[in-house]
């Protein structure tokens, strides 16, 4: 096999195996592995090469454990959204139906039935447990640049997720965190000059639990692009 179709096979491997993780082992990453990743992930593309992207993370699960408890209060005890970028309003058409199609499947892979608002609840909360993950980088950009830096950290955070999963980590890339922008960045002492994209929670799968076990659906080349 050629390098190039080596290259090939291995980015197919890499972007068709990666998936969401909601269920961690109690288990800390050695801080060496951690800036591999973060060095790999590192060579994302950016506009001008600015490299816009900032990032916290917590290198011990005890110092997780402490962020994650503080969110959990704040998320109850300030349910309303205060995050750094506008939320959309909603999703309608085609993007509702990815939305909700993904939801059923993580749901009915949990025994979750539609009508069980109560398990559905707690299952969404655990965005904020960050799903018992033993790690998470909180990521930023300079509010000065504007929304093309919006669009470099996105390419970093897919970056990230590749170069975790090269490395036998898993991960969890979580808008929901945002949500309390504000409160995490004042947690860990980032400046109002910087702007929350989102979190990353990663660590070890737990590979037998149910809900890593679910896979979402991709569109179609033909459903994204017109040639022309």
């Amino acid at each position: 096999m050629t390098s190039h179709s080596s290259d090939l096979t291995a980015l197919d491997r890499l972007t068709r195996g990666r998936s969401t993780c909601r269920a961690y082992e109690h288990k800390a990453l050695d801080a060496d592995l951690i800036r591999s990743i973060v060095s790999m992930a590192s060579r994302s593309a950016s506009w001008c090469n600015v490299q816009p992207w900032k990032l916290v993370i917590t290198e011990t699960p005890e110092s997780t454990e402490r962020f994650r408890e503080a969110l959990m209060e704040r998320a109850r005890s300030h349910p309303e959204t205060e995050s750094d970028l506008p939320f959309p309003p909603g999703y309608k058409g085609i993007y509702g139906e990815r939305r909700r199609g993904a939801g059923i499947a993580l749901y009915s892979a949990l025994g979750i039935g539609p009508k069980d608002a109560e398990r559905s609840a707690e299952q969404a909360f655990r965005n904020f447990r960050m799903f018992d993950a033993p790690h998470v980088a909180i990521i930023t950009v300079p509010a000065e640049l504007g929304p093309y830096a919006l669009v470099d950290a996105g390419g970093f955070v897919s970056s990230f997720l590749l170069a975790a999963y090269a490395h036998n980590v898993a991960t969890t890339p979580q808008g929901a965190l945002a949500r309390h922008a504000h409160f995490v960045r004042a947690y860990f002492g980032i400046p109002d000059t910087q702007h929350m994209i989102c979190g990353i929670s990663f660590g070890f799968a737990q590979a037998g639990h149910p809900v890593n076990q679910f896979r979402t659906t991709r569109a179609g080349v033909d459903d994204l692009v017109r040639f022309t």
